[in-house]
């Protein structure tokens, strides 16, 4: 073998050697996991009184919370225990783009949320969080002034919101189906409000209400328009 070849194919060698190094080398994490959005809540005497919603960029995300024992309904003898809930969550593309787009608009958080004005309405302490490879803050607030801050805190209200009412309406469902037509009614009103956001989070309870010939028909007819709307809000 010439030299020329020997020097060419050894060159060739290292090139594939160091290619497949960095093929195998693992990629940072800031460059494979989506930005994340979170919100805390916490405020003692509420049927949830703490719940951590979490969202990335993709609009996946997961909702954690502590439910307060549940006592028994008018209609129903039986009440329910204090549960933990964790559970996946997917939001529409509408509402992903309002939350980080409210995000970046804030500095990541990286600004003062809390107002300074004084003996304000106990509304529960809130914090907002941004993680992402474009930076990271939070802040810290019970009310705040700044009108972005409360729109995203409006945003995960209303989906936290949802998250309730769908696991009301699953009780209801098992053991007082007398109550779903008031707990329906309100669940519209509240969505028609804006004050239940994000209804695709409880899809699966709406639609085993709606296929359920033993539930009366006009909560059958909610919720299956409910289905419609959050089927138009994904397109």
């Amino acid at each position: 073998m010439r030299a020329g070849t020997s020097v060419v194919l050894g060159s060739v060698l290292l090139l594939s050697s160091v290619f497949a190094a960095q093929a195998q080398a693992p990629t940072p994490a800031s460059a494979t996991t989506p930005a994340e959005v979170r919100f805390q809540f916490d405020r003692v005497g509420l049927p949830v009184p703490h719940f951590d919603l979490r969202v990335h960029e993709d609009g996946k995300g997961t909702y954690q919370a502590e439910q307060a024992e549940m006592p028994a309904t008018q209609t129903s003898m039986r009440g329910q225990a204090a549960q933990h809930i964790d559970r996946p969550i997917d939001l529409t593309a509408g509402t992903v783009a309002k939350i980080f787009k409210a995000a970046r608009s804030l500095d990541r958080f990286n600004v003062e949320c809390a107002s300074r004005a004084k003996n304000i309405a106990d509304t529960g302490a809130k914090t907002l969080t941004y993680t992402g490879a474009d930076g990271s803050g939070s802040c810290v607030y019970h009310y705040s002034e700044n009108k972005t801050v409360e729109a995203v805190t409006d945003i995960f209200l209303g989906i936290a919101n949802t998250l309730d009412e769908g696991r009301m309406l699953e009780f209801l469902h098992r053991y007082d189906r007398l109550g779903l037509d008031a707990e329906m009614s309100t669940l519209a009103q509240q969505a028609q409000e804006g004050r239940a956001l994000e209804l695709g989070t409880i899809s699966a309870t709406l639609a085993a209400i709606a296929d359920d010939t033993a539930v009366i028909q006009r909560v059958r007819l909610r919720a299956t328009k409910m289905l419609e709307q959050i089927e138009a809000d994904r397109h």
